[in-house]
């Protein structure tokens, strides 16, 4: 029922257009859907690709005097394949030959430096991630389109007014589809090319997307010579999501040194393969945790390096839940900062949301059923962040949204929380 269709991307609802006076810059991992999104929502624009070498020896045989009258206003894509480009639009912008340029491009680090050289402050960037729950349900064309229940966390609006009402249980044909986007990120992830393939199909896509990821991706990023240690270190990694990170012990079973080994997730993180979520920086109870942990931002791509091709396992729910609200708040610019908790004395809390009305607590549980226990923590922490505390959110794969006693903890269900 998610396959073979176009789906609709939240990140369209913030993209300026003209007339307003803007350079846009839109960026994100490879094959998430720059392109088809920047043409859709660009469609009256003059289009340049700078992934065909002709096309780069025709722009930099423009004289920068000409930029207006040659390209105009254009989506420009793999902008970064020509350096000389920034320099141009810089010129013409400046000029006001142009009040408006899109610039696309999946090479973070050579699109930033090329920017911080030419267009530092002119450039309003965006990020494309793959698809996220909600947009898996909805089709490219629909009229309505409403955020999925997660964005009422970033509201003024007590957990009480957010989920006493919406309807505790759905069914049948609203239950099946919302469930059935949940499988396919814990199964496939969110690359828009998988649903258009058949199951047989999509391992072999995600295969090759690794590969492709390390021949281009990673040659923009290093210039390594030699790959192999980084694959190594890569699925190391990736074998980690929803843990602590230790960068001696990756260092020491992917045979690397521990600077390299910091270098090379260094390289995951620019390249949006990988996100570190940090620890909360008050000492609440006692002695802190301050080392971050890491998530795969993609399921499907965590499965594929692992090779793990069983059923949802604690960490990939916990990476698939860690990534939607990630994916959503930077898609959205929402103000809000994630984190976990972890004491030395064995108090953890899964994530934390802090935004402007307080901070909510959120264990995740990759069951069916939740059991009064599960919110041990949650209440713990409540005690210790007193006025600071909004409530608290266990996230688990039942089908009942409910109340579980004082201190605005609320059992919730993922699907429901992300569609």
């Amino acid at each position: 029922m998610i396959e073979n269709l176009q789906k609709y991307r939240f990140l369209r609802d913030y993209l300026p257009t003209p007339p307003k006076k803007r350079i846009v810059l839109i960026t994100g991992a490879r094959q998430t859907g720059k392109t088809t999104l920047a043409r859709k929502v660009y469609s009256e624009l003059n289009y340049l690709n700078l992934d065909a070498p002709e096309n780069r020896q025709i722009v930099r045989e423009i004289p920068s005097a000409s930029w207006g009258s040659d390209v105009g206003i254009a989506v420009i894509d793999e902008a970064q394949k020509e350096p000389v480009v920034f320099e141009k639009i810089k010129y013409a912008f400046d000029a006001g030959d142009i009040d408006f340029q899109v610039l696309l491009g999946s090479s973070q680090i050579q699109l930033i430096k090329r920017i911080r050289e030419s267009l530092a402050g002119r450039v309003f960037i965006y990020e494309l991630w793959p698809l996220m729950m909600k947009e898996l349900l909805i089709n490219e064309g629909e009229k309505e389109v409403t955020p999925p229940l997660v964005d009422r966390l970033f509201s003024e609006d007590s957990l009480e007014e957010i989920f006493s009402r919406v309807p505790a249980t759905m069914f049948d044909q609203d239950f099946a589809q919302r469930r059935a986007a949940e499988d396919h990120l814990l199964r496939w992830g969110g690359m828009p090319a998988l649903l258009a393939l058949e199951e047989t199909e999509r391992s072999k896509w995600l295969r090759d997307y690794e590969f492709t990821y390390l021949e281009r991706d990673l040659a923009d990023l290093a210039r390594l010579n030699d790959l192999l240690p980084f694959r190594k270190m890569q699925k190391l990694t990736a074998l980690r999501s929803a843990n602590l990170l230790n960068y001696s012990e990756l260092a020491r079973d992917a045979g690397i040194s521990t600077q390299t080994a910091r270098n090379y997730l260094q390289y995951l993180q620019i390249s949006y393969q990988v996100i570190l979520l940090q620890p909360y920086y008050r000492n609440l109870t006692s002695s802190v945790v301050k080392t971050p942990k890491v998530y795969w931002l993609d399921v499907g791509l965590l499965r594929t390096l692992t090779g793990f091709e069983g059923e949802v396992s604690g960490a990939i729910y916990e990476t698939m839940v860690v990534g939607e609200l990630f994916k959503w708040m930077r898609t959205t610019q929402k103000n809000g900062e994630l984190y976990f908790y972890r004491t030395r004395s064995g108090l953890e809390v899964d994530l934390l949301l802090q935004t402007p009305s307080g901070v909510t607590g959120m264990e995740i549980k990759a069951r069916e059923q939740v059991f009064p226990s599960d919110a041990t923590s949650l209440k713990k922490l409540a005690g210790a962040l007193k006025d600071q505390w909004r409530g608290g959110i266990i996230i688990y794969r039942g089908n009942r949204i409910f109340k579980m006693g004082e201190l605005q903890i609320w059992a919730v269900p993922s699907w429901r929380l992300f569609s």
